[in-house]
């Protein structure tokens, strides 16, 4: 159902999938700027990154849905 309607909109596989990887790489920055700050606000950063990090499978599984005509 989300993957018609975002094939509708013109979205491919190769974009979410792209999305994806810099999913990826938001969440190692985040991790790593983490590590960065004072220990008060660590925890938040941490968190946020964890949650960035939930995202990849999401949106590599939806491209692969897409590319595959699962949809």
């Amino acid at each position: 159902m989300i993957g018609a309607q975002l094939k509708r909109l013109g979205v491919r596989g190769w974009h979410l999938q792209l999305s994806s990887l810099g999913a990826i790489w938001l969440c190692l920055a985040l991790w790593i700027r983490a590590k960065t700050v004072d220990q008060i606000s660590r925890s938040n950063a941490e968190h946020r990154a964890i949650f960035v990090g939930l995202w990849p499978p999401m949106l590599w599984l939806l491209g692969d849905a897409i590319d595959r005509g699962d949809t």
